[in-house]
């Protein structure tokens, strides 16, 4: 089956549109695709604003001191663990 080129884009946001809306198997071959690592491939960040009790940052900031590591890292870290443990856990029935 012959696959449609790839477009041209002008920009990242227009090619970030393309891909939101296309199925990249009508432009790509996956069965020919070749695994690969990107150790120096940095997840997208976004800032948000994040009201703690005043207490919960400075007990966050004793635990980061005693690992020597910035309490947001240590934050972010205990964040990542808890969501992998929820989306683990089974999800209760819906009533109905």
């Amino acid at each position: 089956m012959k696959k449609e080129p790839i477009p041209e884009f002008a920009s990242e946001e227009e090619e970030w549109q393309f891909w939101s809306q296309a199925d990249s198997a009508d432009h790509i071959d996956w069965s020919k695709a070749e695994a690969i690592t990107l150790p120096e491939l940095r997840p997208t960040l976004k800032t948000i604003s994040l009201r703690l009790p005043v207490s919960l940052i400075a007990e966050l900031k004793l635990l980061a001191n005693k690992r020597a590591v910035p309490y947001q890292s240590l934050l972010k870290t205990y964040l990542a663990d808890r969501v992998r443990e929820e989306l683990a856990r089974p999800s209760p029935p819906l009533h109905a």
